[in-house]
């Protein structure tokens, strides 16, 4: 697959969490993303998300705010940044960051496309941390990949998609301390 990149991937990307959840976030989710995505930053992980509304949104801008860095991976070329709310996020994230896509410049974002992006997110993170979701949601796609890629998944308590992946073999993590001496 080749990789389109807006900004730069930077050797000290190679730290980096993937933190991933739902479009549709609840309040609790909002403020578990904060949390979370403001101690790794601290502890000089880079964020890597879907810059999908909901979480994705929440921890790109969070990393940002925390002077972290912050790689948004995109289901659409380059061109066509989707959802279209995010353009001036994106613009945002390739000045301390990278925007990513393995598709060329016209590609429409499509369906089909979102679980080569989930797969991309996977690949470019040491772990995945999934703050909330739905049991059936590209939340869990990621996860799934992760699984098949050797890639530790991490999941708070308290979702259907949290709940089904610890029941299924995720690392329960309850504060970022936790993550943080779990990854390290």
């Amino acid at each position: 697959m080749n990789l389109y990149i807006l900004g730069e991937i930077k050797k000290e990307d190679q730290t980096a969490i993937a933190v991933v959840g739902a479009r549709e976030m609840t309040e609790r989710g909002r403020r578990l993303t904060e949390k979370f995505v403001g101690e790794l930053v601290k502890n000089n992980f880079t964020i890597v998300s879907g810059l999908a509304k909901g979480v994705d949104t929440v921890a790109h801008q969070t990393a940002l705010n925390c002077g972290g860095r912050t790689i948004a991976v995109i289901g659409s070329g380059l061109d066509i940044i989707y959802p279209y709310e995010n353009k001036k996020l994106a613009e945002r994230i390739s000045l301390n960051g990278a925007v990513v896509s393995g598709f060329p410049n016209g590609t429409k974002p499509l369906g089909k496309n979102f679980l080569a992006r989930n797969q991309l997110i996977v690949k470019l993170s040491q772990a995945v941390l999934v703050i909330e979701g739905k049991r059936r949601s590209g939340t869990i796609s990621t996860a799934n990949h992760a699984g098949n890629e050797g890639v530790e998944v991490f999941a708070i308590p308290g979702s259907e998609a949290c709940d089904f992946l610890i029941e299924n073999g995720a690392t329960v993590v309850n504060t970022p301390i936790d993550l943080i001496n779990l990854i390290n």
